[in-house]
């Protein structure tokens, strides 16, 4: 089995098509078919069903498919490697973080990676822990920022401790302020319209969750955002939200914060990355930089 012959698998099973898999990869599409067959006859199974315009995965390909693509992520981490030993002049780092750590923790830090090592390409995508989670565990990522606890199980990954972060609410400054005094209880909550995130957003399990324990079912006067646009629908005076402290305090001074009593509600951040495999040396420095 080779390393090409793997790579031309991947593309034909991404885009189910030999002409347009042969395109991706900068090869004539009669050496591509040519190498598939061989791998085929290597592994003593076929790999797709081929018809007239409908390429499928056979059962043999469904298998190979997620384990060729976790080879080729660890051969291009070692490549990125090699690559980085000249003084992380050049390279880069596949980071995940939810939304709200992308806007609260992640801008200072990142500003901070670049000033040192400004030859370092740095790949950021948003999600909740499970997609991130999920995207570790197949090599499209370095390192990731998850929510504790994790939703699922991973014994493939390592996850260090990075904060506790409280959770606070935000309001319109033109509208009446939740709660009785400078704090607001959960149970404040009730009767309230509330700004909700989109469905897989680690806060809006945490917030309904929440509410459920103090009996009663929030009231969504929007729901379904991402945190920019849960923030702009405060502002409007669409409801309140419940959102982490750090998010709030650099949302500027044209939202009200309001601190939930004791004992209030608080979220723990883990850096997390494969258990496996080691990160990539720039990976690991912006690691540290992370944990310090």
């Amino acid at each position: 089995m080779q390393f090409q012959q793997l790579q031309y698998f991947v593309a034909v099973a991404e885009t189910r098509h030999f002409t347009r898999a042969a395109e991706l990869v900068h090869v004539a599409q009669p050496s591509l078919s040519q190498q598939i067959r061989s791998l085929e006859r290597e592994l003593g199974a076929d790999l797709f069903l081929r018809a007239r315009g409908n390429i499928t995965l056979t059962d043999a390909g469904e298998a190979l498919l997620p384990l060729a693509r976790r080879i080729l992520a660890d051969a291009d981490t070692a490549r990125q490697e090699v690559q980085e030993l000249a003084h992380l002049r050049s390279g880069r780092v596949r980071l995940g973080a939810t939304p709200s750590l992308c806007t609260g923790l992640l801008p200072d830090v990142l500003r901070a990676f670049h000033d040192r090592y400004p030859g370092i390409r740095l790949m950021i995508e948003e999600g909740g822990s499970h997609d991130l989670v999920r995207e570790l565990a197949r090599g499209a990522l370095d390192l990731a920022l998850v929510v504790l606890p994790l939703p699922a199980p991973a014994p493939a990954l390592t996850t260090v401790e990075l904060l506790r972060e409280d959770l606070v609410v935000v309001s319109s400054p033109d509208a009446r302020r939740p709660g009785r005094g400078r704090t607001v209880r959960i149970a404040d909550l009730e009767g309230e319209r509330m700004v909700m995130f989109r469905h897989g957003y680690d806060l809006r399990e945490l917030t309904v969750a929440a509410c459920r324990a103090e009996g009663f079912e929030p009231d969504f006067a929007v729901e379904g955002g991402e945190m920019d646009a849960v923030l702009g629908f405060v502002r409007a005076g669409l409801g309140v939200a419940v959102v982490p402290d750090m998010v709030a305090r650099r949302a500027g001074g044209d939202l009200r914060v309001t601190p939930l009593a004791r004992p209030g509600l608080s979220r723990t951040i883990a850096l997390a990355h494969r258990s496996d495999v080691a990160p990539p040396r720039a990976a690991r420095e912006l690691q540290r930089m992370l944990l310090r």
